[in-house]
């Protein structure tokens, strides 16, 4: 049986281990005494020492970046029962660096109803923030892009026990005006008829074979008209887990091979495991390399570019892309064509 002191200390020790992290802390204000009380680790959050000054909400809303301080409620708000709310806002600590934080407040009150003390408790967001602003920018280029040449990038993973099912972008969506539940359950609605069943019969194979490959299939546009698209799959390799396939759609009438360069990271990561031996070969020949050579600019043994360039490593392994962009760096390009070839190139 585990005792009342047993959870209390219990709870002390997780707390203590959890604001050890830095990550978040707490603050507390009795409003009778006028006691104000700070965690350990809302010090840290802050940039301060434990104990170093007085704990004071007042001190704590100052901290507050002055372009966010506004939708804090003020200390004389707070002792006069008003509720914290929510809030996200920065702080500025004292060595000038800045934080973003998730502030969460709550009131107590007397059985009378007068208020008798507030709590809080803040946490650090600031990456998952940089995160969100970052994946917005990604959103808007991807936008403009689409916008502008018709081209957008897409991701899927295909269970090798299960028939083919596409998880339908919404840009194809957009394009076909096609509900998302009707090209999900069949991903053919999206195709002109007569292309259908050859695109039933053709896609599961290719999705088997695990290479990259393109396809041309035609569209039905939302306005009536068609439009041919080159989709262009790659497979990423993850040992330990299914492989998901990248793909860029692009207008059939726009550039008919596909370079790492000009693509995001991901994707040309599943392009560079498309690179075999024969093309590492090749691309050495174009600029007078030697394996050594190739070794001491990837950084990778003489042992290792020769497994590679006798496929006997595997396709998903950082030594294959240290070399790939090696060779990229001293001026090679390597292409997927629309055959699922690799070409070899010099800038």
């Amino acid at each position: 049986m585990i005792e009342t002191a047993d959870l209390a200390f219990a709870s002390r020790t997780y707390l203590r281990l959890v604001e050890s992290v830095g990550l978040t802390g707490s603050w507390g204000w009795t409003f009778a005494t006028d006691e104000q009380v700070w965690s350990p680790g809302l010090y840290r959050l802050l940039g301060l020492e434990p104990g170093s000054v007085a704990p004071s909400y007042a001190l704590l809303r100052d901290l507050v970046h002055p372009e966010d301080r506004p939708v804090l409620e003020t200390a004389r708000q707070i002792r006069q029962g008003e509720m914290p709310g929510h809030h996200v806002a920065r702080i500025v600590r004292p060595d000038g660096t800045e934080r973003v934080l998730s502030l969460r407040g709550e009131q107590f009150v007397a059985p009378d109803g007068r208020p008798r003390g507030a709590a809080g408790t803040l946490l650090d967001v600031t990456e998952r923030d940089r995160l969100l602003v970052f994946r917005r920018a990604e959103a808007r280029r991807r936008r403009a892009l689409f916008e502008a040449t018709g081209t957008w990038f897409t991701a899927q993973s295909f269970e090798p026990a299960e028939r083919v099912r596409f998880r339908p972008s919404p840009e194809l969506v957009e394009l076909t005006g096609r509900p998302r539940e009707d090209l999900t359950e069949d991903i053919a609605q999206a195709m002109v008829s007569s292309e259908r069943r050859h695109w039933h019969a053709t896609f599961g194979p290719l999705i088997a074979a695990g290479r990259p490959f393109v396809v041309t299939p035609s569209i039905v546009l939302v306005g009536g008209g068609e439009r041919r698209l080159r989709a262009r799959y790659v497979p990423v390799h993850h040992p330990g887990r299914a492989d998901e396939w990248l793909i860029v759609n692009a207008p059939a009438e726009g550039e008919h091979g596909l370079a790492p360069d000009a693509v995001p990271g991901a994707l040309r990561r599943g392009l560079e495991q498309a690179v075999a031996g024969c093309h590492l070969r090749a691309a050495r020949a174009l600029i007078g390399w030697s394996m050594t050579d190739l070794a001491k600019a990837s950084g990778i043994s003489f042992s290792t570019v020769r497994r590679l360039e006798e496929n006997a490593e595997a396709a998903f392994g950082r030594s294959r892309h240290a070399a790939v962009s090696a060779l990229r760096q001293a001026g090679i390009r390597f292409a997927l064509l629309d055959d699922g070839s690799v070409a070899v190139g010099r800038a």
